[in-house]
């Protein structure tokens, strides 16, 4: 009687698992299909962008691009090199060196010859850690500032850098960042083109492994040779490219990456900078905007442009991706908590309504559930619950939508904007699609589960370090000939191809 009673439980359990993967595979296709319908419209209007109208526009507004820096010295000269060779009107690089105990600012100082200089800086959001000195360039005309600064986090060093920028808007970018030459000006269109209610927008974040480098910009687009790398690539493009765009065409974009981003200045200010108190937060920082906007009912916009690229380096070992997962879904965790009374609250609108009550959905509670199918399936065709059709379904539903799912976002970006030119790069795409179904996805749900139970027990979370290889580069002389600017792609299409050289 009892092990009947099991098998029931196991049954319906099953059931319930089998429908929640069909639902929310079904939710990423919808927003697959929304950003294939924004990427067709975005590519009507690339002729007509208008790109060059404002970089000449005396009514641009300036940028300053935040850089906070942790033991960054792999790749930090390259990266601040690509931000400086943005084409952009006008607009400052300022790196925080966040208490780096390697050669970090010894690398910056080498190559740019700084040199230490007084500044007053103001305290318009909260820090911690104080500012021990600031560097410029001695003979050089680059728009660089160097802030050195005691630990505190990645939070504080952004804050740091809130109060050292001098221009209205600021563009978050982490260190180990790569920017196509015109993603500053891509990314800040959505300013330009609706300067009263626009706030915030996000550019979409590509794997820079095995890519080219050359003085500070991506020249060869090339899938990783790692396979580690390679399934992120599929990851990246799912989530960060197709996902995010969706969300933004609906209005309900949560998570402006902290790798790539711009924000009003004075909004940053109004919300009290980012929060020391969540590790996420970047997304939190999105969220609590939305929840200050929406009290104020302000009419506003938070967008999400997919054309230009900050390219990233992605983990490539399992120690450090297993760190970055757990890191992320802490952080999510915390911030789906800390504003838990927007969720299902009609004062919300969209984002109490929808967006939240998903991500809780689909977000937080996707690796637990992915986790127990793993286990509960197999023990209920064990102990005859479910039979081995029922398996069968249960796989194709759970892994094969989930496969066919990463090869229409394939066919999507391959239309959209074809950054992987050669065949092999294309055949390695598809079988990391396969390869993130073996292993890889119930890994990352091992490490998101623990995230998840990180936060719930409120351990002490800091800002660790992330090892680095670096990017593969190649020394051109001189940096100021590297750093001209190509003329304006005339489409997405063509411009991908200048890009990488091909």
């Amino acid at each position: 009687m009892i092990a009947d009673w099991v098998r029931d439980v196991l049954h319906a359990t099953d059931i319930f698992i089998l429908t929640y993967f069909l639902v929310i595979n079904s939710s990423y296709l919808v927003l697959i299909v929304l950003a294939g319908a924004e990427f067709v419209h975005h590519l009507r209007r690339v002729p007509f962008a208008g790109h060059e109208e404002t970089y000449r526009s005396p009514l641009t507004e300036p940028i300053s691009v935040l850089v906070p820096a942790h033991n960054e010295s792999a790749g930090i000269v390259q990266s601040v090199q690509a931000m400086l060779a943005l084409r952009y009107p006008v607009f400052e690089v300022i790196v925080i060196d966040d208490g780096s105990s390697d050669d970090t600012f010894a690398r910056l100082e080498e190559e740019f010859g700084l040199v230490e200089v007084p500044r007053v800086v103001p305290d318009a959001t909260p820090t911690r850690g104080g500012i021990i000195s600031i560097h410029v360039p001695r003979d050089r005309p680059d728009p660089l500032v160097v802030v050195r600064k005691e630990n505190g986090g990645k939070t504080d060093a952004l804050n740091t850098g809130i109060n050292v920028a001098q221009y209205p808007l600021v563009c978050m970018v982490d260190a180990d960042s790569i920017l196509d030459p015109q993603a500053l000006l891509s990314v800040a269109k959505p300013f330009s083109d609706d300067p009263v209610r626009t706030v915030a927008s996000g550019g979409v974040i590509r794997v820079a492994n095995g890519c080219t480098v050359v003085a500070g910009r991506i020249v060869d687009v090339r899938m990783p040779k790692k396979w580690l790398p390679r399934v992120q690539v599929v990851e990246y493009l799912r989530a960060f490219l197709l996902g995010r765009t969706g969300w933004s065409r609906v209005g309900g974009l949560l998570i402006i990456s902290g790798a790539f981003g711009i924000f009003r200045k004075q909004l940053l200010i109004e919300v009290g900078g980012l929060a020391h108190d969540c590790i996420g937060e970047d997304a939190e920082l999105v969220v609590r905007l939305h929840k200050h906007l929406r009290r104020q009912k302000r009419d506003y916009r938070i967008v999400f442009v997919a054309e230009p690229v900050s390219w990233s380096e992605a983990p490539s070992t399992l120690k450090v991706l297993g760190k970055q997962r757990r890191r992320w879904h802490r952080g999510i965790t915390e911030i789906l908590s800390k504003h838990r009374s927007m969720i299902l609250n009609p004062r919300y609108g969209r984002i109490g309504m929808v967006a939240m009550p998903y991500y809780v959905l689909f977000e937080l509670l996707a690796p637990v559930i992915e986790l127990a199918g793993v286990i509960l399936v197999p023990l209920g065709l064990y102990v005859g619950a479910v039979d081995a059709k029922f398996a069968v379904v249960f796989i194709s539903v759970a892994y094969g939508y989930a496969l066919l799912l990463n090869l229409i976002a394939l066919t999507v970006e391959e239309y959209s904007f074809h950054r992987y030119h050669r065949w092999t790069d294309l055949v390695a795409s598809v079988l990391a699609s396969i390869a993130e179904n073996v292993g890889y996805r119930q890994l990352t749900a091992l490490w998101r589960t623990m995230g998840m139970w990180s936060a719930i027990r409120g351990g002490k979370h800091v800002w660790g370090d992330m090892t680095r290889t670096g990017f593969q580069t190649v020394q051109t002389q001189p940096f100021e000939k590297a750093s001209e600017a190509p003329a304006e792609p005339a489409t997405a299409r063509e411009g991908a191809r200048a890009e990488s050289g091909s």
